[in-house]
C-alpha cells in the first residue's frame, strides 16, 4: 500500500489517499479517481500541463525509476530538470524532484505530491471549431522554425488586413471604426514582432506558407468581408474582429494539442495564451459597448 498526500493552493487542505502500488497506474490516475484537481490536458506526456513536485516520505531508499525520453524532454523544456538529475536517474535510479503526473507510476512508498492551480476541477479544453480542424488539416508543422513561419504569416496577414479595413473606413468617413481597426492592426504587429524575435534573426521566408495553403486562401485571423461595410458600427466591428481572433486562437490551440514535437507544442501554447489575452480584451470592449448601447436605449 502507498499513501499519497496531495498538496496545492487549490485544495482547502492537504489530502491523503491510499493506493495499491501499480494497481491504479499513474499519479494522475489516482488523482482523477479521487477528484483531486491536478491540471491535465494531453495525458500522454507531451504537453507538460500535469507537472508535479514529488517528495519521497520516509528514510528508505526510493524505488528505482525509469524516465522516458519524452518525459525528460518535456521536463527540460519546462526548466524543471537538470543534467545532474537526469544522470542520477539514469545511473543511480534516483527520481528527480519534478515529474509529469501522467507518466509517474505509483510505487510501494509514501509520497507528497505538490502541484499548482486554482481550479476545483480539471480544466476542460476549449471547443475546437471546424475552422481550427481545417487550418490544422494538411499542415504538417515539423519544426519550431516551421511553426514560427506559420505564426509570422498569420500575424502579418492579420495586421495587413486590419490596416486595409481601416483605410476603407477612413475613405467612407467612419473614423471611429477606422481607429478601432488601426488599434487591432497594432495588436497583430505586437504578436508579429514576438514571433519574429523568437526566430532569432533567421530568415524563414522559404518556410512561410503561401496563400493557397490556407482554406479559401485566407489565414485564420482574417475577419468577415462584412467588416468593410461603410455603415459598420463599432460594436459590429468588434464582433467580427473577435470571430477572427478566436479562429487564430483555435489554430494555435490545434497545433499545441496535436503536434508530436514537444518544442512546437510548448511554443504554440505560449501563442495560445497571448491570443487568449487579446480575446479577453475584445470581449471586455464588446461588453462595454453593449452596456452603453443598452443605456442609450433606456
Amino acid at each position: 500500500m502507498a499513501n499519497i498526500t496531495f498538496s496545492s493552493p487549490s485544495l482547502s487542505r492537504d489530502m491523503t489517499v491510499y493506493a495499491v502500488a501499480g494497481d491504479r497506474g499513474t499519479i494522475l490516475a489516482v488523482a482523477k479517481a479521487n477528484k483531486i484537481p491536478i491540471p491535465f490536458d494531453c495525458q500522454d506526456g507531451e504537453c507538460g500541463s500535469c507537472l508535479v513536485e514529488v517528495q519521497i516520505l520516509g528514510d528508505k531508499r526510493p524505488h528505482g525509476i525509469a524516465l522516458t525520453e519524452k518525459e525528460k524532454e518535456v521536463l527540460r523544456q519546462l526548466g524543471k530538470i537538470t543534467r545532474e538529475e537526469i544522470a542520477d536517474a539514469e545511473v543511480n535510479d534516483m527520481p528527480p524532484h519534478y515529474r509529469l503526473a501522467c507518466q509517474c507510476f505509483v510505487r510501494n512508498e509514501d509520497i507528497l505530491v505538490k502541484f499548482a492551480g486554482d481550479e476545483t476541477v480539471p480544466a476542460q479544453p476549449p471547443h475546437l471549431s471546424s475552422a481550427a480542424r481545417i487550418y490544422k488539416g494538411g499542415m504538417e508543422i515539423n519544426s519550431v522554425d516551421h511553426f514560427l513561419a506559420h505564426a509570422i504569416k498569420v500575424e502579418d496577414d492579420a495586421a495587413t488586413h486590419f490596416d486595409g479595413l481601416a483605410a476603407s473606413m477612413e475613405l467612407c468617413g467612419n473614423a471611429e471604426v477606422a481607429k478601432l481597426f488601426r488599434q487591432l492592426a497594432g495588436y497583430s504587429r505586437l504578436h508579429l514582432r514576438a514571433a519574429t524575435e523568437r526566430a532569432k534573426g533567421k530568415d524563414l521566408t522559404a518556410q512561410i506558407p503561401p496563400d493557397y495553403v490556407w482554406p479559401d486562401h485566407a489565414t485564420p485571423e482574417r475577419t468577415s468581408l462584412l467588416a468593410g461595410d461603410a455603415d459598420l458600427s463599432r460594436l459590429d466591428a468588434l464582433r467580427t474582429a473577435l470571430a477572427g481572433e478566436k479562429r487564430g486562437y483555435e489554430f494555435y490551440y490545434a497545433v499545441s494539442g496535436t503536434s508530436k514535437i514537444p518544442a512546437v507544442a510548448a511554443m504554440a501554447k505560449e501563442f495560445v495564451k497571448e491570443e487568449a489575452e487579446h480575446i479577453k480584451i475584445l470581449e471586455a470592449w464588446i461588453a462595454r459597448e453593449e452596456w452603453l448601447a443598452a443605456k442609450h436605449e433606456v
